[in-house]
């Protein structure tokens, strides 16, 4: 047996104030890179749709994400629960945290007890349906986008609600996720998410997914300020703000578990 690696490991849930809701997230503050390799095996053992790894630098923060299967270009509940993690348990005392990440500078600053994301928008072009979408979701599709995601809008909450999607077949289709969203009975809109490609089929709530969400939504009902939840079974609430070619995602989260992982 080698010398065993300690890395201090949370899980926090996001997009929520209770523990067993909202989108858990592993984070594991590093001092320096693992190989890649390593962080894939640590997120598949952790389980969870993503783990997020940081590493400080001067003024600012690295932070990568990987899902059981694959690293991916933009998380916002692991983004929401890194910051979470800095600023409630280990001392991070400014106003505000820059990360760099494959989507370029992200900001998580603090309003009351509520986190805010400072995330680039990507909003979706019109497009015909690709192949397996209809077939995958089980329904007709009439209004689809296409951003990172497919962005696919249904006519109203209790659709996206009763959803029970053939992942086998969404699996065919090109894209890192697929979203669906309609008009929310209380809310501005809500949204489901699936990623089978990403190993992960549904995720609970999906703060990247924002990014083309607003953007679509603030258009249709002429308006910058959102309110959103995420109609999974752990379900999510976020609120949304347009800022120019930026959208701002807040939320809450909260710690469920603190440890020490123990890696070769």
């Amino acid at each position: 047996m080698g010398d065993q690696m300690q890395i201090l490991y949370f899980e926090v849930h996001s997009f929520t104030d209770e523990v067993f809701h909202g989108n858990p997230a592993g984070v594991c503050p590093l001092e320096e890179w693992l190989d890649d390799e390593m962080m894939l095996k640590i997120a598949a053992e952790n389980g969870l749709s993503e783990t997020a790894f940081f590493v400080a630098r001067e003024g600012f923060y690295e932070l990568r994400w990987f899902t059981p299967t694959t690293e991916v270009d933009l998380c916002g509940h692991a983004t929401l629960a890194t910051a979470f993690v800095l600023f409630e348990h280990l001392g991070y005392d400014a106003e505000a945290i820059r990360f760099e990440t494959k989507s370029g500078a992200l900001q998580v600053g603090r309003l009351g007890a509520s986190l805010i994301m400072d995330f680039p928008s990507r909003p979706g072009e019109e497009c015909s349906a690709p192949d397996h979408l209809a077939s995958g979701l089980g329904i007709p599709v009439k209004e689809v986008y296409k951003s990172r995601d497919y962005l696919v809008v249904l006519p109203d909450e209790d659709v996206v609600r009763a959803l029970d999607p053939d992942f086998s077949e969404l699996l065919q289709v090109d894209a890192l996720g697929i979203i669906v969203t309609a008009p929310g009975d209380d809310v501005d809109f809500v949204s489901r998410f699936f990623a089978p490609r990403a190993g992960v089929n549904e995720d609970p709530v999906t703060g990247s997914a924002h990014c083309t969400l607003a953007p679509y939504w603030a258009e249709r009902l002429e308006k910058k300020d959102l309110s959103a939840r995420q109609v999974s079974d752990r379900g999510g609430e976020l609120a949304c703000r347009i800022v120019e070619d930026r959208v701002h995602i807040a939320g809450h989260a909260v710690l469920y578990f603190k440890g020490v992982l123990s890696v070769e």
